[in-house]
């Protein structure tokens, strides 16, 4: 099938095959010479190409990038699970567990599954390539200790799914039955490989399908999301992973349903490599924009703590701790900067004067403060 030539096009995505009961979709494999004849792909294609060597080369030049990486990772993890209807906001995503409402900590511990899964294939990617064995180590952590944990954690699915309504019988999708689903992921790992195909292409389609075989009983978005991001890093396109397309899927949410469910049933592809690399071209941009406002930000915080004379070293210590924990309550602060509690709530204090701080609770006691000027950057 690699060998096979397709256009965009002239792509047929499969078939709806009669169950017992329902109708489930059997899609065709994707692992093929892909080409198209609509010249706006080619210009798509190399203004995102584009697009993400800028972003790739200025997080480069960011000094200390990885500390802000961490945000993106969070916030991330926040807008992938809000899209399956997890209810936490990214403030609360950056809270500690015992400092997060009781009735919202499943959702908070389904958040940090996420950022622990993306963080160990970022890892193993170091060790591992991207294939269906990493992406099911990553599912297993991504399913642990949460709502999920009794659907096959790690396991693609042996039993029937669906997406929308309460049963088969008033989905608004069926995937295909679960023994096709070994040889499709199958296919679709080769087609990450598949070197005659550009890579933004490979990827969008490789998305669509993922989305489409629905490999998990659950968690299928997120992973789905995640394979993206873990394409740019594997292949080198990103040094770092510093673009993640779902907030651009959330604030596109129903016209990128629509575009990945317009494939499966009038099979148009070219629709959605187009939705797909507009995706890649604004969150790109976006994500410059994002570096250059931290870095802005942080030559004016150095401004401020010269003003804090002998207490601008530890200023300086923090503040680099701020970047990576934006919320933090002054035993943090002492236990971080080895520092008595006074001296800890002086710094605070100073910080709110500054406007670095601001206190959340409004507590006289366990209060919490926030780095709200970096905060305010991830939520733009």
């Amino acid at each position: 099938m690699a060998n096979e030539s397709t256009t965009l096009e002239a792509f047929n995505s499969g078939t709806f095959k009669e169950r017992y009961e329902y109708e489930s979709f059997s899609p065709n494999p994707v692992n093929r010479t892909w080409t198209w004849n609509d010249a706006g792909v080619n210009t798509l294609l190399e203004t995102a190409t584009r697009k993400l060597g800028e972003l790739n080369a200025f997080s480069l030049i960011v000094p200390d990038v990885d500390t802000f990486i961490r945000m993106h990772v969070v916030k991330e993890a926040n807008t992938s699970s809000r899209i399956e209807g997890t209810q936490t906001n990214m403030d609360e995503a950056l809270l500690k567990e015992e400092d997060v409402a009781p009735q919202k900590r499943d959702d908070w511990q389904e958040v940090h599954n996420y950022i622990d899964a993306m963080n160990m294939a970022i890892e193993e990617l170091k060790e591992l390539p991207l294939s269906t064995r990493l992406l099911r180590n990553t599912h297993e952590i991504l399913m642990r200790d949460v709502r999920g944990e009794h659907k096959q954690p790690g396991e693609f699915r042996s039993t029937q799914n669906w997406i929308g309504g309460s049963s088969q019988s008033d989905a608004i999708y069926i995937p295909p039955h679960q023994n096709e689903v070994p040889d499709l992921m199958g296919d679709l790992e080769k087609l990450l490989y598949n070197e005659s195909v550009p890579h933004l292409i490979r990827i969008a389609i490789a998305h669509y399908q993922f989305e489409t075989i629905h490999p998990f009983l659950d968690g299928n978005g997120r992973i789905g999301r995640l394979m993206i991001t873990l394409y740019f890093v594997s292949t080198g396109l990103l040094k770092k992973p510093t673009l993640y397309l779902s907030d651009f899927f959330e604030r596109n949410k129903a016209a990128y349903y629509d575009a990945l469910m317009h494939v499966r049933t009038n099979n148009d592809l070219l629709h959605w490599v187009k939705f797909f690399l507009n995706a890649v071209i604004q969150t790109a941009q976006k994500g410059q924009k994002t570096f250059n406002q931290i870095l802005d930000l942080r030559n004016d915080i150095n401004d401020k703590l010269i003003t804090l004379g002998r207490r601008a070293e530890n200023g300086n210590k923090l503040i680099n701790y701020l970047f990576e924990q934006p919320f933090v309550n002054v035993n943090e602060v002492s236990d971080y900067l080895d520092v008595s509690t006074p001296t800890a709530n002086r710094l605070i204090n100073d910080f709110e004067e500054i406007g670095l701080l601001k206190e959340t609770t409004g507590y006289e006691r366990n209060r919490i403060f926030f780095f709200a000027r970096y905060y305010q950057i991830f939520l733009e």
